[in-house]
């Protein structure tokens, strides 16, 4: 293979060091600044696919979603200057959504650095690893001997704590030196356990309340963890939302979910955890979306008790002072809660009754104009897919309706099953629902904007190259929706920078190799999803949806029509 007499060259041996890590696929855009990884990826092309994407931040939007519905790191190899700078969405996205990635990146030769050479970029500056900045870890390896050395320290810190992306910078001059060293062992995350002391504190701080709720959401979950927490909360018949984009967390059919914790939240559940005297928040970070603006808790003190649980001890009081902060991987955590033993009977039975009947009190729509009726074909969806199918969407108003409509069994069944942005990144949904497919073989489903399609709709040819399927529902309203809802809030009837004139969708679908069928009345759409699931290409299918549409629950006019009240 690669290996000559005396060890082999350094781009072969990243290869090797992924390939002993338990890497299968590997997306990015080739560089000439590591031409020689790109020869170890051919050397080694039984062992692990180099996936050919057309943009960088495509490839590193399938990576992290890689890294979502895996829990291993995704890994993305760019070239240096715009192929980092393009790809650094993913690793931002990858941060703020706490998923384990590896971003390597092809540099200039060590004889060159520091003259601003060609396309040359101080990655460390960059990236800036920092509660504020976008990767865990930013490396230079500067040593082929040193490549086993780097690249497992890069898989252990992407999973281990709080997961999140790490930057790995591979001199040109680097990558071509013979090196002798070997890959080390495969990485496992380290399990931090809850203390019995804090175990103890938490059972007495349940015993003393009358109205719990449990945020379940964050990086770091498995289906045991998943399977534990609802062992849990049945124990304890405790009311249970997820956060913010993270739906599959807890069974959204179980009697004890409430809904989902997060934009566009129900008034009532909204209210609800307000009106909470504990909250008992297990994995997700408490920001800003999950918090409603950080009002539904008030930092630095709630008035509710807090015990926040997190893999990350330096997420712990970063934001909210906790009651009982508890420092524990989400598999240790959901294990130690589900022996904690329960009373007979607990106090807040009706009030768990109640925050369930609230969620499907929500799933009844309002009225909304037009001919085409999303909660209808959100219930189309549920019917028709199967229980395992990956949803994926980016930003915008057009992902709420599965947010709200959609019912995840989620990870307690066994798969990981939704792919969505909590950094609310556009255009994630195409790149990620392609990846899904590429890595699971699962039906992926994404839901998009027209914006948001836009930004990375080129993928639709790296799926088309590989033989990924997936199907995209297009929500054509021909305006940048959400940025236009705020706009007509803010400063009604002044409409600028959010009209969009769109090409057409079926045809460039169709000329990407995937199939492309328009409709513009609801009952169109179950043929054609029917029709979608037993091809073999990839479907887009557009929805002509009525821009007055602009939210689950209300129409832009009278958006504008109160804003306009409120100004007078």
């Amino acid at each position: 293979m690669s290996t000559v007499e005396g060890g082999q060259i350094a781009g072969h041996l990243i290869v090797e060091c992924l390939v002993a890590q338990g890497a299968t696929h590997v997306f990015g855009v080739p560089g000439e600044s590591y031409l020689a990884v790109l020869d170890g990826f051919h050397a080694y092309r039984e062992q692990i696919r180099f996936i050919i994407n057309r943009q960088e931040g495509g490839a590193a939007y399938m990576a992290e979603a890689h890294g979502k519905l895996t829990g291993r790191p995704g890994v993305c190899f760019v070239t240096r200057g715009p192929g980092a700078t393009n790809a650094s969405i993913g690793v931002h996205t990858a941060f703020q959504d706490s998923t384990p990635m590896v971003l390597f990146v092809g540099d200039v030769a060590s004889d060159q650095r520091d003259r601003e050479a060609f396309q040359e970029v101080d990655y460390c500056s960059f990236f800036g690893p920092s509660t504020k900045g976008m990767a865990k870890r930013v490396e230079r390896i500067d040593e082929a001997d040193r490549i086993p050395e780097y690249i497992a320290r890069a898989f252990a810190t992407a999973m281990n704590g709080r997961p999140g992306p790490v930057v790995l910078v591979l001199p040109e001059d680097m990558l071509i030196k013979m090196t002798s060293a070997r890959p080390m062992p495969r990485v496992e995350p380290v399990q931090a356990w809850s203390d019995p002391g804090s175990l103890r504190d938490l059972r007495e701080m349940l015993l003393q309340a009358k109205k719990p709720f449990v945020i379940a959401g964050g990086g770091g979950w498995t289906p045991q963890a998943a399977q534990a927490l609802q062992r849990f909360a049945e124990n304890w018949k405790l009311p249970v939302g997820n956060a913010f984009r993270f739906q599959d967390t807890f069974d959204n059919h179980h009697p004890l979910y409430a809904g989902d914790v997060g934009i566009g939240l129900n008034p009532k559940l909204a209210a609800r955890i307000k009106e909470a005297d504990l909250i008992l928040a297990i994995g997700p970070r408490l920001g800003e979306m999950t918090t409603g603006g950080y009002t539904l808790l008030q930092p630095p003190k709630p008035k509710q008790k807090l015990i926040h649980i997190h893999a990350s001890a330096e997420e712990l009081n970063r934001v909210y002072q906790a009651d009982l902060a508890i420092n524990a991987t989400m598999n240790a955590a959901a294990r130690s809660l589900e022996v904690l033993t329960a009373p007979p009977e607990v106090p807040w039975a009706g009030w768990a009754e109640a925050a369930n009947a609230d969620y499907e009190g929500n799933m009844v729509p309002q009225a909304l104009p037009g001919d085409i009726d999303m909660p209808a074909i959100v219930g189309m969806l549920k019917k028709h897919l199967p229980e395992d199918a990956v949803l994926t969407n980016g930003a915008g108003n057009f992902a709420s309706w599965v947010h709200r409509f959609f019912k995840h069994h989620g990870l307690v069944k066994g798969h990981k099953t939704q792919l969505a942005p909590t950094v609310g990144a556009m255009g994630y949904g195409v790149p990620a629902g392609i990846a899904a497919n590429i890595v699971s073989g699962r039906i992926a489903l994404t839901m998009a904007g027209d914006g948001d399609f836009l930004m990375n709709g080129q993928e639709l040819a790296t799926a088309a190259q590989y033989g990924a399927k997936s199907i995209i529902v297009l929500l054509n309203n021909g305006m940048y929706g959400t940025i236009r809802m705020h706009q007509e809030r803010d400063y009604p009837q002044h409409v600028s920078g959010t009209e969009l004139r769109n090409p057409d969708f079926v045809g460039l679908a169709r000329a990407y190799g995937y199939a492309g069928v328009r409709i513009t009345r609801t009952a169109e759409f179950e043929p054609e999803l029917l029709a979608a699931l037993e091809r073999n290409q990839g479907t887009l299918i557009e929805v002509m949806l009525d821009p007055e549409v602009i939210t689950t629950r209300g129409t832009l006019s009278g958006i504008t029509k109160a804003a306009l009240q409120k100004k007078q």
